[in-house]
């Protein structure tokens, strides 16, 4: 009965995915032909995002596949490798540099994001950690100190990027991880402070992100850095409860800038209607709670922990690529899981899919024991005593 309430989940995990890229390439398809640098190809765009999604599928068998675990000896290449190609985006020739951020690499008109990379090394390395040290999860030193300048040596390559939307997204998960790895919250608490501090002042330094603050608080003061959430909900009004009809949205017509990367879900409402949108909320809630089943129901505290991490990464940005669509966030450039246009994203969010049946997986014919090892039960034969 267990099994097979945990196969549901499984098939759920997978159905609620696959409905989302259908809805991205629907939408890609509408928006990508009216996009800037499409290099005149109205099928630019969505010729690269599937693209993607071939190599998206592959991670995503593979990593269904393998045995998670290896994972786990394993993670410090995982965290080197992101580390260095991080630095790389700083190299010249090799770094590039696209609407005044450096978070791309590569060469040949293809290029990576290595911080989508670094979600999954922040992820493995605190699953590692927390699986190996659990005796000391509420200490401060082995608890917290620790795993948490693991986590801040990378988000401190991706800040400077300048990405404070994926650092914010990497910081805020790294701490639901280490609550739920038994880190104090007091503790928890204190950094999340500072955190929001950091971020004030990194945005006060920055007069781009500064304008997006306060044309946040005070759009009518701010037009000009507040209009493209201002176009987002006027998409989402005119598309009302059925929305216009598939390619009949106006805002792609250089109304909403970057439609089919972080501002899609409001095509998706003037497009396809208020009952769509409701839709892809729904099907990252089916997302959340059966990649949670699926990680609880893991053999050893490493999955349990990775598992979660995967899940909460991938609702915390679609949470915030939503708020800020409808206004409910300030802009931080961040694109919906699945959806929007983005090769990396999309790759990493299929891989982290195929890891999440790899932990179900293994998790069916094995039992974990109290302190998170997993045992098979041994019959043990008694000899018959002689006479």
């Amino acid at each position: 009965m267990q099994k097979r309430f945990v196969f549901l989940n499984v098939y759920v995990l997978l159905v609620a995915v696959v409905a989302l890229i259908g809805i991205g390439i629907v939408m890609l398809t509408s928006t990508g032909a009216y996009a800037q640098d499409n290099h005149g190809d109205p099928q630019y765009y969505l010729k690269r995002q599937l693209a993607w999604l071939g190599v998206g599928t592959v991670l995503c068998v593979i990593g269904a596949i393998v045995d998670y675990r290896w994972m786990e000896k394993r993670w410090w290449i995982l965290y080197a490798f992101a580390a260095a190609l991080l630095i790389c985006c700083f190299v010249p020739g090799i770094g590039k540099r696209i609407n005044g951020s450096r978070r791309w690499i590569g060469a040949v008109g293809q290029t990576l994001q290595p911080s989508e990379i670094a979600k999954l090394a922040v992820l493995v390395g605190l699953a590692w950690w927390y699986s190996r040290k659990e005796a000391v999860s509420k200490s401060f030193l082995g608890g917290f100190v620790y795993p948490l300048l693991g986590v801040c040596v990378l988000v401190a390559l991706i800040a400077p990027e300048v990405d404070l939307g994926t650092s914010s997204l990497i910081f805020g998960t790294a701490v639901m991880v280490m609550f739920v790895a038994g880190a104090r919250l007091w503790y928890l608490g204190a950094i999340a402070m500072a955190g929001f501090g950091g971020l004030f002042l990194a945005v006060r330094m920055m007069p781009e992100r500064a304008g997006r603050l306060l044309a946040f608080l005070h759009p009518e003061k701010y037009p000009d850095d507040a209009y493209q959430q201002v176009q987002g909900l006027i998409a989402f009004g005119s598309g009302g409860i059925s929305g216009r009809g598939i390619g009949n949205g106006m805002q792609k017509f250089a109304y909403l800038p970057y439609a089919h990367t972080d501002f899609i879900f409001p095509m998706v409402g003037e497009e396809m209607g208020l009952f769509a949108t409701l839709t892809v909320v729904l099907l990252f809630l089916l997302l959340l709670v059966a990649g949670t089943v699926i990680a609880t129901r893991a053999c050893d505290r490493f999955g349990k922990l990775l598992g979660f991490g995967i899940v909460a990464l991938l609702a915390f940005q679609a949470v915030l690529n939503i708020g800020v669509t409808t206004m409910v966030l300030p802009n931080k450039g961040l694109a919906l899981p699945f959806i929007s246009y983005g090769g990396s994203n999309l790759a990493f969010c299929l891989a982290g899919v195929g890891i999440l049946v790899s932990i179900y997986r293994r998790g069916l014919g094995e039992r974990p024991d109290p302190e998170g090892r997993v045992f098979a039960a041994k019959i043990k034969t008694r000899k018959t005593p002689r006479i």
